[in-house]
């Protein structure tokens, strides 16, 4: 197994018994899980990045939530059509997407 440089986490509301409910399901969160697969198999990145769907990250209000490790990038608000953008200049580039960062 390859160790990938980058590891994506959305916010998806997964809940402990497994049923998805909350904010970020209601407001894209799954869609853009799938996104990002899609970007990351279309750009062929698929051994440098992977991506994981979370639970609850206790900032509902701020959702749908990414987050980018090692780099500790916090994304807010994010939303499906973001996601082209976040894997382009943030994965790709190496330049965060400011827009998205902030928490107000």
């Amino acid at each position: 197994m390859v160790k990938p440089e980058k590891h994506i986490f959305v916010c998806t509301s997964s809940r402990m018994a497994g049923q998805q409910s909350g904010f970020c399901r209601t407001k894209g969160g799954i869609e853009i899980v799938s996104e990002f697969i899609e970007e990351i198999q279309d750009r062929d990145l698929g051994e440098k990045v992977i991506v994981t769907n979370t639970g609850c990250l206790s900032i509902c209000e701020k959702g749908p939530i990414v987050v980018v490790y090692p780099d500790n990038t916090w994304y807010f608000g994010v939303s499906p059509y973001d996601v082209e953008e976040i894997i382009e200049s943030h994965i790709e580039e190496g330049i965060v997407v400011d827009r998205l960062t902030q928490r107000s």
